[in-house]
């Protein structure tokens, strides 16, 4: 009898790894992943004329490693956590490229170092190499993963990758869809419909699915019948042939590992943010219900973006932003699995870069918006509402690096630099440049130090003031370079990293001071 029963228990909590849930899941998830191999065959074929043979049969195949690899273990680990809590409701972690390290990546290295060398294979090797090192550090950095989590308040937390996920998943994508806003608006507005609104499609088709397809079927449409958006270029598309490439392990590496260091103060913060990153969305699993191991999170992006460098990627791989609205779908670990072989055998036989090629920003960029969305919605939702200020000041970094990345764009497209504006103009351009370089670190300090304050926790507040100073010192936040290196304070060549120490300290001691001024009385609208 003890058996039967212990039987039955087992099935009552067998966990059931693909639902209807996971389709809509998976549409996004892979929608997103294809979506930033877009952007980065983009700029590297359209910025830099790049050579498309190797950014779409090299450069996206091995980048599509990492995330086969590490979407495949995070359904694993999805599965241990039902099995271990007896729930069936668990979802698993997703993973996929990191939006900043695209940008980074395509716009501070690998074209950079093409219209240096004149060299496409090793320009391709500087950005696997520097892929590589971004992985052994993100390993390194995993095993504290836990220890942050547990001290920072979760208002910084949340609020930084809120930030993030409104300037880069949302606000960036809804400019490809207001590129395009025929095919663009109608792919946003079906999406909201159906994940949103939560109305039914008949047959229960997955709403990110048919917000796609509509929208690409509009977009060629247009196209065939010349109506398409003035913005964009109506140049004829041309077919892009299915390639078999094999992006096995390799030490091709080593060739650009000389001319990688250069580019490590560059492609450190990256790293760093995603680490940081990885932190804040374990923190927002975890408010949605799925408690996973920070440092096994962490872990695996780090092997990841490793495995992606040595068969030629050129993205760090990182866990998603988004945890919450997966949920909300009703995905389980289904939906990782699904795009981990989409996006890894897709790369292997030549269907992903056919997809990277042919599929236009505007008809997915809906699904970056709509996480983007719950993201910002979970910052607030999950957090004591007395620290709604801290999640809102947690938020501006991120803005003024998407200001600073579009900016730094058009003057790269005049052949201009930021030195070369001068007056009013100028000095808003460089302070938009302090705040944008470190945001994600930027945005953890204010919050955390905001939230500590609001708490009346004045030394704990002063503390996160003072890391800050320190930061400064180094380039880890508010770097005065335009491409946000690191550096030793006595070689900056520059006051300003002291000058933004010292108004940090003044801080700190203005903060740490407050606790021996009268408190106001507390009401019950500040809980």
């Amino acid at each position: 009898m003890p058996e039967t029963t212990e039987a039955t228990t087992r099935s009552k909590h067998l966990y059931h790894w693909f639902r209807a849930g996971d389709l809509n899941a998976f549409f996004a998830l892979m929608f997103d992943n294809v979506a930033n191999m877009v952007i980065l065959s983009s700029i590297l074929i359209g910025a830099f004329h790049f050579p498309k043979e190797i950014v779409l049969h090299h450069m996206v195949p091995g980048t599509a490693m990492g995330v086969l690899i590490g979407d495949l273990i995070y359904a694993w680990m999805a599965v241990r956590l039902a099995r271990r809590t007896g729930r069936e409701d668990v979802t698993a972690m997703p993973l996929g490229l990191n939006a900043p390290s695209v940008f980074g990546m395509s716009f501070a290295v690998i074209g950079p170092a093409y219209l240096a060398t004149r060299d496409a294979m090793l320009s391709w090797e500087i950005g696997m190499a520097v892929t590589v090192l971004a992985g052994l550090f993100k390993i390194g950095l995993s095993f504290c993963g836990n220890a942050v989590r547990s001290i920072v308040p979760r208002a910084a937390l949340l609020g930084s990758i809120g930030g993030a996920g409104i300037a880069l998943i949302g606000v960036l994508p809804l400019l490809k869809i207001f590129s395009d806003p025929l095919p663009g608006l109608l792919a946003l507005s079906l999406l909201l419909v159906t994940l949103v609104a939560r109305m039914r499609l008949p047959g229960r088709i997955p709403g990110a699915l048919v917000s796609a397809l509509v929208g690409i079927a509009a977009f060629y449409l247009l196209r065939w019948a010349h109506l398409g958006s003035p913005l964009l270029k109506a140049s004829q598309p041309h077919l892009t042939a299915l390639h078999l490439s094999l992006p096995w392990p390799s030490l091709a590496f080593l060739r650009g590992l000389s001319h990688a260091w250069g580019y490590l103060p560059i492609a450190l913060p990256f790293a760093l943010s995603t680490i940081v990153g990885g932190i804040d969305n374990t923190e927002s699993a975890a408010v949605a219900g799925d408690e996973y191991d920070t440092r096994r999170i962490l872990l695996t992006e780090g092997f990841c973006t490793l495995a992606a460098g040595l068969c030629g990627g050129v993205v760090e791989s990182t866990p998603y932003i988004g945890h919450p609205a997966f949920k909300s779908m009703g995905a389980r670990a289904g939906y990782t699995i699904l795009t981990a072989l989409f996006i890894g055998l897709g790369g292997i036989i030549g269907v992903l870069p056919f997809f990277v090629d042919w599929i236009p920003a505007s008809a997915i960029a809906p699904v970056l918006v709509y996480i983007g969305l719950e993201v910002v919605a979970q910052a607030f939702e999950a957090t004591p509402r007395r620290h709604g200020v801290a999640v809102a000041i947690s938020m501006l970094p991120s803005l003024a690096f998407l200001i600073t990345l579009e900016t730094n764009a058009v003057l790269g497209t005049l052949n201009a630099s930021m030195e070369q504006i001068s007056g009013e103009v100028g000095v808003t351009l460089h302070t938009l440049n302090l705040l944008g370089n470190g945001f994600i670190i930027t945005a953890i300090l204010w919050g955390a130090a905001t939230a500590e304050l609001i708490d009346r926790r004045f030394r704990a507040s002063a503390i996160y003031l003072i890391v800050g100073a320190l930061f400064c010192l180094f380039g880890v936040i508010h770097s005065p370079f335009a491409q946000g290196t690191f550096f030793v304070p006595w070689r900056a060549g520059s006051p300003l990293p002291w000058h933004l120490a010292a108004a940090y300290t003044i801080a700190a001691l203005a903060v740490g001071g407050a606790r021996f001024l009268t408190p106001e009385p507390e009401t019950a609208s500040d809980f």
